[in-house]
């Protein structure tokens, strides 16, 4: 028995599939209307409109279209004010503007070339900042609180930083000993994480992008028991 293919009379086709199989979705799609004049959307964050280069050969106008927002199972966050990063030909992008307008998003537009870079943005702002919450569950526990605990005890401070991190950027809402140049707490602070698994290392990581970035003081002497 023949295998029915798929007949395509949308002027917008939006391939929400994994990385890995938006190229093959789309190969195995380029026959199955005359791509002329549609649009072909993609919403890999990593990978560029390139991966629809085989629909843009049969006429269509290309884009990535990618929300900076987490989707996990369990949550459903709104797209009301969420940014979503285009890149592609023109007149991809400009349906790309309308569709997220419509869901009440913000879009705007970078170079292919950036692609590598605005994933990696993304990646600090949410997973990798959820590695160091658990991180910091795994601190919690050496000073006798539960990972269930920590999480909730956590809470009001997580969520005072992100609101004066939200009204007063980074230098204004940073810290701590670093700020202060509290040097005997921050040797404290590395003596006992040396109990705790990898949580040393990602510590100077941090305390060290701080240096780079925040205000502090004794700087010097900062930058030296950071390097022991």
């Amino acid at each position: 028995m023949a295998a029915v293919r798929a007949q395509i009379h949308a002027e917008v086709v939006w391939f929400c599939v994994p990385d890995a199989a938006i190229a093959g979705a789309a190969k195995s799609l380029a026959e199955d209307a005359n791509w002329s004049g549609k649009v072909a959307l993609h919403s890999s964050g990593a990978l560029t409109s390139e991966e629809l280069a085989g629909l843009r050969r049969k006429g269509a106008a290309v884009a990535s279209v990618h929300p900076l927002m987490t989707f996990v199972r369990g949550s459903r966050p709104s797209l009301i004010d969420v940014p979503f990063a285009l890149e592609g030909s023109l007149k991809a992008l400009r349906a790309a503007r309308v569709i997220v307008h419509d869901l009440n998003g913000k879009p705007f537009t970078i170079r292919k070339e950036q692609k590598d870079a605005y994933h990696a943005w993304g990646m600090f702002a949410s997973p990798l900042l959820t590695a160091l919450l658990t991180t910091a569950e795994r601190v919690a526990t050496a000073a006798g609180v539960t990972r269930k605990a920590a999480r909730e005890k956590m809470l009001p401070i997580l969520r005072q930083t992100l609101a004066n991190y939200a009204r007063l950027g980074a230098p204004a809402a940073f810290s701590g000993p670093i700020a202060r140049g509290d040097v005997s707490t921050v040797e404290k602070n590395l003596k006992v994480l040396l109990g705790v698994p990898s949580a040393r290392e990602v510590y100077v990581a941090l305390a060290r992008a701080a240096l780079c970035d925040l205000p502090a003081k004794k700087r010097a002497s900062l930058e030296k028991i950071l390097k022991r």
